[in-house]
């Protein structure tokens, strides 16, 4: 397998204007790790914990740095409707090996009805899929397709929302194969026990403590899923 130049080696915070510690997202554990430390990413990095940690805020910050829309698309498409994004992304500096890929592309589940409007209302030179004659999870796919041929980095927050358990191991063999072609990495951030497993995968798990690697067995998110589908009825009798 060729060796894949990293788009992205390391995030590391930006020295000359470092972002106040007491506001937010500075308040988050996973940030503050990231901004004191300094995080190395693989090939393949995948991000994750439960709702509200900040791990959306992590991945975000790095494609927004990157030079990639806040609500997805590719790198200089500046697709956006609603600033909700934060300021994170100012004060980092990615680390770049020479010669990789300068381009990728940003996924984000919640908001590709808005991107694929903008592909639509903006055509490029060329034919592409109309994704919204597509299911949500099809056009995702779709998407990756699409783009698959292109070198870069790939960043994609809780794509596990559009897909199904199906599309899921759709979607990592897809990714899977940008990635063993030497020409791609992946920032993936999820829910999903299935994408977790991504093969050769680096796995940090973001919570209240900040940010630890993490082997895919000893996740409490696999933990979990697990214990409840072999009984859920110990989960569901706590709903009553």
């Amino acid at each position: 397998m060729p060796r894949t130049r990293l788009p992205i080696r390391r995030v590391e915070e930006y020295a000359p204007d470092p972002l106040p510690r007491d506001q937010w997202p500075g308040t988050l554990a996973p940030v503050r790790q990231l901004l004191d430390d300094g995080l190395d990413l693989d090939p393949v990095t995948v991000f994750v914990g439960d709702n509200g940690v900040g791990k959306s805020t992590l991945v975000e910050a790095i494609a927004l740095a990157f030079g990639m829309g806040p609500e997805g698309g590719s790198t200089m498409s500046g697709h956006t409707t609603r600033a909700t994004e934060s300021q994170l992304w100012e004060h980092l500096v990615l680390v770049r090996e020479p010669g990789a890929a300068k381009g990728g592309f940003f996924l984000r589940a919640e908001t590709m009805h808005g991107l694929f409007t903008f592909l639509e209302e903006h055509p490029g030179p060329r034919p592409e899929p109309v994704f919204h004659e597509r299911s949500h999870g099809e056009s995702f796919l779709d998407f990756v397709i699409d783009r698959s041929q292109w070198p870069g980095l790939w960043i994609l927050d809780e794509p596990e929302s559009a897909l199904s358990f199906s599309g899921c191991l759709a979607l990592i063999g897809l990714l899977q194969s940008i990635v063993e072609s030497g020409t791609g990495q992946v920032v993936l951030s999820t829910h999903s026990p299935v994408l977790a497993a991504f093969p050769g995968a680096t796995i940090h798990e973001v919570g209240e403590w900040g940010i630890r690697r993490t082997a895919w067995g000893e996740l409490d998110l696999v933990r979990n899923q697990r214990a409840f589908l072999e009984s859920p009825e110990r989960y569901l009798r706590h709903l009553d």
